[in-house]
């Protein structure tokens, strides 16, 4: 198969296959015809390739051996080289979201918004990687991966970290908020009358809820919840026995709000909130009569909140995983917060109950619970401090008013999420449940949310008479319990739902609907690189994929088959799939293309994804770029390879995007010579997703679709002067704040501007909210 197209925006000649020529090409004819109805300004956006990252894309056509593993390179073929570690890199892919929180021209509520998420992100870190460094810690371990030494600099990094989130929220943040007029005010600040609302606010909200909890013999400690917001207090005088147990916890329950909103009455015109720590604090007094209450402090513990279960010696794996629920929120500590003002006494005593050292304390100066105050941004009626609403167009090569089977008998149908809507992929559902034609519904559900449209179509479905088949991944992280809920639902009203296979979790992303069409059954496929969740739609990059094609929808019909009843998977015409064939197809790609390249031929690789941890496929892709491959790796979170070192990966490139949405499309590209070949996938470069998963990668053959990808998901990327970071030699990203080529002719000033998905934004806007709300 020959490259599509890429036609710079001048007109002159394709890139040629070599990628050493100083020249930028722009939006492919192909892909301006797959974008015909659209005619708006932005259209002259150039997405351009770089002088070192030339992207016309492996083949089908490309020979692959009959046993994958007969091309790839030995273990004396790979040079040595000392991987990136894993931790650090997610904590620098967090350095890079706190950027944008750092950013004066970002909106100050958004600026807010990434403070907390990198918050968030913290929270889930220590809650799934930071125990084996711990325990190592704890043992004073000094071989293997996790040791006293890994504990140590992973603590020291991420107090560093939250030392500049803290800071960043009260010298900047926070002032700056004050500059509106908004503030979060503390007992000191507040006025009389303001104190007086507090105090009957605490009375008729909070009080009720709250119950000390002296320790004595006989009560000890109490069990202290994941991530929720408590109090220690040390009492002078003696207690109703004449005892004089000193520590009291008093434990904030989850149900109140974490920011409280003054009435205009007591605000001054202000916009004046108060924080239920703040309240809390103001009236400890109160709940200890005939106490003096002395030393004190907010404290908040992390655990470790990864489920395990055997699932070999389960009967029932939803009822284990329901009965691991219950306890989630008290497994092992991992992390203690405290304020910073808090007594040495005090956080030593709370270090010995949870059983951390002291590397595990973190006194902040500010509230414990940062994550939570998000709940500011939500409260703010301020569209000023905003980003301006995005609403997506309507899938460009879609009409609402056409049917989908129709369109799709026509040609395959990409749906670039969230610049186009979702709306489109439900609209497909929508159709196939009220299709009177459409005899069976088959869809996997990784994460779709508590509250969502699509699982009630497929509800509806079920009461139309269609068989519905739903494969359920229950032990997606932390939306477990979203899943068995949905999972019992649909059970209750006759649907069949699998959980996929013992040992594995089905990460894929697929839909199959067949229909009777005259005496024939046609069958109609979605896949997808990321979630059915109508709600992170919105906020992710990913790619939806509708198709009619024979041999694809044949290949997903299998694998649901396979899925249900775990029998022998026949040999798949398209679709890579993991644990089976999808790692040793990639490497046998990747092999395939460093061959070539010591024989001294032209090839190619651009991979997007969203983490690339894995030893064997990354120690491929440095095998590959010593034989002279080009590769580039826009790789959004953890990546271990070590890039740009020189005389090791001189040939290879990293690139971390970090923009307005989160990244999370999976696009592979491979070229040789002028054959190329673009795969999507559901699939990072993981050793999970490669071994522990079933996912899937199919290629996108159709020539048009396939430049529009190239265009809109690799090329703007590696040209993004803005939003983009550089990984270095020395394993630190530097952020790009200009188009690394500008002398090329056709460079892209939109992106280098206002970055790719800015850019894409732009390009997709000018279809208008109208096009979603009414159909138009």
């Amino acid at each position: 198969m020959k490259p599509a197209v890429v036609r710079p925006a001048n007109g002159s000649s394709v890139l040629p296959p070599d990628g050493e020529a100083q020249s930028k090409v722009g939006m492919s004819t192909a892909s301006r015809e797959s974008h015909a109805n659209v005619t708006n300004p932005h259209d002259t956006v150039t997405f351009s390739l770089s002088s070192t990252a030339v992207v016309p894309l492996v083949p089908e056509s490309v020979s692959m051996p009959s046993d994958p593993a007969d091309s790839l390179p030995s273990v004396a073929e790979t040079p040595k080289f000392t991987l990136l570690d894993r931790d650090h890199s997610i904590l620098s892919f967090n350095e890079r979201v706190l950027d944008w929180a750092h950013r004066p021209e970002v909106p100050l509520i958004e600026r807010l918004r990434y403070l907390c998420i990198v918050s968030s992100n913290l929270d889930e870190f220590f809650e799934v990687r930071a125990a084996p460094h711990l325990i190592a810690g704890s043992a004073d371990d000094h071989k293997g991966t996790y040791t006293v030494e890994s504990f140590r600099r992973l603590a020291e990094a991420v107090h560093t970290l939250v030392a500049r989130q803290y800071a960043l929220y009260n010298d900047e943040l926070m002032p700056t908020f004050g500059t509106h007029g908004i503030h979060i005010i503390s007992h000191g600040e507040r006025n009389p009358a303001q104190r007086k609302w507090v105090a009957e606010y605490f009375e008729r909200e909070v009080r009720p809820l709250l119950l000390p909890v002296g320790l004595d013999p006989s009560h000890p400690f109490p069990q202290v919840a994941n991530k929720s917001l408590n109090f220690i207090v040390r009492l002078g005088g003696k207690d109703a026995f004449g005892r004089e147990n000193p520590i009291q916890i008093v434990k904030v329950p989850r149900v109140l709000p974490r920011l409280i909103k003054m009435p205009a009455k007591v605000s001054d015109g202000k916009t004046l909130f108060v924080a239920l720590s703040s309240v809390v604090r103001a009236h400890l007094s109160s709940m200890f009569t005939g106490r003096e209450v002395g030393d004190f402090s907010q404290f908040r513990v992390t655990r470790h909140s990864d489920l395990a279960v055997d699932e070999e010696d389960v009967k029932n794996l939803r009822t284990a995983l329901r009965q691991g629920l219950q306890h989630r929120h008290f497994g092992q500590a991992v992390r203690l917060e405290v304020s910073a003002s808090c007594a040495e006494s005090l956080a030593s005593f709370l270090l010995e109950q949870f059983n951390l050292p002291p590397e595990a304390l973190y006194r902040v100066h500010g509230p414990v619970n940062l994550a939570r105050f998000t709940q500011l941004a939500d409260l703010l009626d301020e569209p000023k401090l905003r980003f301006k609403p995005y609403q997506a167009s309507y899938p460009i090569t879609l009409s609402p008013a056409q049917s989908f089977f129709e369109r799709l008998q026509r040609g395959d149908v990409l749906i670039h999420q969230p610049f186009e809507s979702f709306e489109g992929v439900l609209a497909f559902l929508r159709e196939a449940v009220h299709d009177p034609q459409v005899l069976a519904i088959k869809q996997t559900i990784y994460r779709t949310g508590a509250d969502s449209e699509l699982m009630e179509l497929l509800r509806e479905a079920v009461r139309r008479g269609k068989e519905v088949t739903v494969v359920v991944e229950l032990k997606a992280r932390f939306d477990e319990e979203a899943n068995i809920n949905w999972a019992e639902m649909l059970e209750s009203i006759g649907a069949q739902v699998v959980y996929g296979v013992v040992g594995l979790k089905t990460h894929a992303k697929m839909l199959l609907v067949t229909r009777r069409e005259g005496k024939q059954m046609r069958r109609y496929g979605h896949l997808s690189t990321g979630n059915y969740n109508p709600r992170t739609a919105r906020l992710y990059t990913d790619i939806s994929h509708l198709t009619a094609d024979p041999l694809l929808t044949a290949d997903m019909e299998a694998v649901f088959v396979h899925l249900a009843s775990q029998s022998k998977l026949p040999k798949l015409n398209r679709v890579w799939l993991a644990p089976f064939d999808l790692h040793s197809n990639i490497r046998a790609q990747i092999a395939t293309l460093a061959a070539a390249a010591e024989r001294g031929e032209p090839t190619r690789i651009v991979a997007k994804m969203n983490a690339l941890t894995d030893e064997e496929l990354v120690a491929a892709l440095v095998n590959a770029g010593q034989k002279g491959v080009k590769i580039d790796l826009i790789v959004r979170g953890a990546c271990t390879l070590p890039a740009q070192v020189p005389g090791l990966t001189d040939n290879i490139r990293v690139r971390s995007v970090i923009g307005r949405f989160l990244e999370h499309s999976r696009v592979f590209y491979f070229r040789h010579g002028e054959d190329e070949s673009l795969y999507l996938s559901s699939a990072d470069w993981m050793n999970r997703n490669m071994m522990r998963r079933i996912e899937l990668a199919w290629p996108v053959t159709d020539p048009v679709l396939r430049q529009r990808l190239i265009d809109e998901c690799l090329v703007a990327y590696l040209h993004d002067g803005r939003d983009a970071w550089d990984l270095g030699a020395d394993g630190v990203y530097t952020r790009i704040d200009h188009d690394t080529h500008p002398g090329e002719a056709g460079a892209s000033r939109a992106i280098e501007a206002h970055g790719a998905q800015a850019a894409l934004m732009n390009r997709y806007a000018a279809r208008g909210p109208r096009d979603v709300a009414s159909g138009e």
